[in-house]
């Protein structure tokens, strides 16, 4: 049985440097709530995960399958499975992204 868990009661987790993530997991998909530090980088990498990504706080510089996003506050962005991405805080940025299926390699 699910049971409520405030955000802040979340372990995080640091991915790659500058990368802070608490994340939740369902059967079929992950939601995961980032802080990352200005000058942060995500090296461009692809997963089978379709991605949703969600800008709630900040800048973050997208490239998506070798093209370049300049993603502000409450812009979104899918990434389809497979697609090279990776990225750069601009600046200090709060980001939520959603992973279908499950990101099993986010898990405890």
């Amino acid at each position: 049985m699910n049971k409520p868990a405030p955000l802040e009661t979340i372990p995080v987790k640091n991915t790659i440097a500058g990368h802070y993530g608490r994340f939740v997991h369902g059967n079929k998909s992950t939601l995961a709530f980032w802080e990352i530090k200005a000058g942060s980088e995500s090296p461009v990498h692809q997963h089978p995960h379709e991605q949703i990504t969600y800008i709630a706080e900040g800048v973050f510089e997208m490239s998506l399958d070798g093209r370049k996003y300049t993603l502000h506050q409450h812009d979104t962005l899918v990434i389809p499975p497979d697609t090279p991405h990776g990225g750069r805080a601009l600046e200090d940025c709060k980001i939520i992204d959603s992973f279908s299926p499950a990101r099993d390699d986010y898990r405890y």
